[in-house]
């Protein structure tokens, strides 16, 4: 067990990648903080990380709000103990032309994907700085290296994930804190399944079809399953 005794917190961690991820820290002994949305999806998530063995903190939060993500924090360290690993993957998608994108949905789709993972970040940085050691990891997408059709808000907020790791790796490099981030392409979720809906819908295609132009997109030509992530 690579990870017995620490404390890992994974946003997003309700279902698909999140979720995974959650279940695979628990497996290597670490005791997780599950938060997301929907309570009734981590409360599930948290179940099966104590079916293994592991304590575990369902929490509801939604990332864009600073005294939420607070909350979180402080309930988990006094719950489970201090975070020495986080895992930001709380994200949101939706696609539109851009000139027919409504604002609100812009600054949404950046809160989330955006400026949630600074505030969590941001949020469990000095306790990692004053014990130096901390692992932070930001689940970012193939949607942060390249251009997605329909998708340039989705691809903002992620490019800028991407940047933020870079940078705040070297902020912290020497301190004990790595910062790391991961670009899955298309991967067996409820979000690509909603992504597949939006083609059909804008192209006419089938469903068939779009998932094809989706898999085409991955080396290995297949959605990736999120247990891979």
């Amino acid at each position: 067990m690579q990870l017995k005794g620490q404390v890992a917190l994974v946003t997003g961690g309700g279902r698909g990648i999140g979720r995974s991820i959650a279940l695979a820290f628990a497996r290597e002994g670490a005791d997780v903080a599950v938060a997301a949305r929907t309570r009734s999806d981590v409360a599930a998530v948290c179940n099966e990380i104590e079916g293994l063995g592991r304590s575990a903190l369902a929490w509801q939060c939604d990332v864009t709000e600073r005294d939420q993500v607070a909350a979180l924090i402080g309930e988990a360290e006094k719950r489970l103990g201090p975070i020495a690993i986080l895992v930001n993957n709380a994200g949101i998608a939706a696609g539109a032309k851009t000139a027919e994108m409504d604002d609100d949905l812009w600054e949404r789709i950046l809160r989330v994907n955006l400026t949630g993972t600074h505030l969590c970040t941001k949020a469990v940085l000095p306790g990692m700085l004053g014990r130096g050691y901390g692992r932070i990891v930001n689940i970012a997408s193939i949607g942060a290296k390249v251009g997605l059709l329909y998708s340039a808000a989705y691809c903002a907020s992620k490019h800028g994930v991407l940047g933020f790791t870079r940078s705040l790796a070297l902020e912290v490099a020497g301190r004990g804190i790595t910062v790391n981030a991961i670009c899955p392409g298309f991967v067996e979720t409820a979000m690509t399944d909603e992504g597949i809906r939006r083609i059909v819908t804008k192209t006419g295609r089938t469903p068939e079809a779009a998932r094809e132009t989706l898999e085409a997109l991955t080396p290995q030509h297949r959605l990736i399953h999120p247990d891979e992530v």
